[in-house]
């Protein structure tokens, strides 16, 4: 079997989230190294907010001021008192992002139609860009125009990943699913339970099809353990540790999407190649012999270069690392590619989609202060912990897999009106 391998991307945050380059043994195996690290220390910015009601459309908008600039967060008024509820976690600041937000909230059917308008003109000032002839040589004129156009460039860029964020919410608008908003412990009360949102399993379950469901229940087998039979169960857990499952879950559910969608084609085709037993017997042998023993204590461990080969150590059933994982067609397929063909479809394929879901994990789950010592270990010290069920966790975990796949989706329907995906 291949040994997986993460090919890892650094954004301007400091946090890294590797593209998901991994070999066949990756998928169900621990033994890459943690996927997901975020920056050393946050400082949160200053922000003035004055709330904007609209009665007539039933809404309120919320604008706030920070030194990044304008920032307008659409939320739905929740009661007549004006309480508000974000419609997503990440907050969009650029120009675009800020049309997008006001669209979703008060016309979401409308959100297609902007965002062409928006792209068509992202693709004209990409093209007036490139038609423009770089000055002579003179030193600081040419130095200025470079500038110039790498600062337009990174505004495109930005407004780019904005557009497939307001694509994907709008996708969770259309399905009737509430985005679980930014995790924080209750101020009153901060050894409170953090997960108060609504369980919407049913409803994330048929957002995927029956092959590609199987293969998210071993998903989340792997990651519960014995404890997804106790979903009202208690736990308190690194919130870090809670965060980069989240994360990982995001790329599971990208790279589930896109084999499910060559999978389901080849089966209409019915060129489908025959199932392996000896295939999936390779793969439950190699799932089955990277258990870890845990103790009382429920911690998560992350520690590989695809999504699904996390664990609660202090969950994982007696059977091992693999046990409770149920054989698939849509596994097995995906096992029967060579590795080559097997790294294409676990990478993403473009910076902007790596972006958003990075900012997105940090907007839910925050960004916390990581502290190395001399010795060059982490000191866990100031791990914020919280208290979440395990439906909770399941909840989480449905959503990040729905948002992966959602960020396919879009990614690919935006490249095919401006092109900016490479591979």
């Amino acid at each position: 079997m291949e040994a997986g391998a993460a090919t890892v991307v650094r954004s301007q945050f400091g946090s890294s989230i590797p593209s998901t380059s991994i070999g066949r043994s990756g998928i169900l195996t621990a033994n890459g190294p943690n996927f997901v690290r975020f920056g050393t220390k946050f400082q949160p910015a200053v922000k003035h907010c004055t709330s904007i009601s609209q009665p007539k459309l039933g809404h309120r908008r919320v604008v706030c001021r920070s030194r990044r600039g304008l920032v307008v967060r659409a939320s739905l008024s929740s009661d007549s008192a004006g309480s508000t509820e974000p419609i997503a976690p990440l907050q969009l600041e650029s120009p675009i992002g800020q049309f997008l937000s006001q669209i979703l909230v008060s016309h979401p059917h409308l959100v297609p139609a902007a965002v062409e308008q928006q792209l068509e003109q992202l693709q004209t000032d990409r093209d007036a860009e490139t038609k423009k002839e770089e000055p002579p040589a003179s030193g600081t004129d040419l130095i200025l125009y470079r500038r110039i156009a790498e600062v337009k460039a990174n505004e495109r860029r930005e407004a780019l990943e904005e557009i497939l964020y307001a694509l994907v919410v709008q996708k969770f608008m259309d399905a009737n699913v509430s985005l679980i908003p930014t995790i924080a412990p209750s101020s009153s009360d901060p050894s409170s339970q953090v997960d108060v949102w609504a369980s919407e399993d049913e409803k994330l379950e048929h957002l995927h099809s029956p092959e590609a469901y199987e293969m998210i229940q071993n998903h989340l087998t792997l990651i519960l353990g014995n404890r997804i039979a106790d979903l009202t169960a208690v736990a308190q857990i690194s919130k870090l540790r809670v965060g980069q499952v989240y994360a990982a879950s995001v790329m599971y559910g990208y790279f589930l999407k896109r084999v499910d969608q060559r999978f389901q084609l080849e089966k209409t085709m019915k060129i489908l190649p025959n199932a392996s037993d000896e295939v999936e017997s390779d793969i439950q042998t190699s799932a089955g012999g990277n258990m870890r023993t845990g103790g009382d204590d429920v911690t998560f461990q992350a520690r590989a270069s695809h999504p699904e080969v996390s664990s609660w150590s202090g969950g994982i059933s007696p059977g091992g690392f693999g046990h409770g994982i149920k054989a698939s067609r849509l596994r097995t397929y995906v096992m029967s590619f060579d590795g080559e063909t097997l790294q294409t479809y676990a990478t993403i394929r473009s910076k902007e989609a790596v972006s958003i879901i990075e900012k997105h994990t940090e907007a839910l789950f925050g960004r916390p202060e990581i502290v190395i010592t001399p010795q060059g270990t982490v000191d866990s010290s100031k791990d914020e912990q919280i208290r979440i069920s395990f439906g909770g966790l399941k909840r989480l975990v449905l959503e990040a897999v729905t948002f992966g796949s959602f960020l396919w989706d879009v990614e690919s329907y935006v490249d095919s009106r401006y092109h900016f995906v490479m591979n």
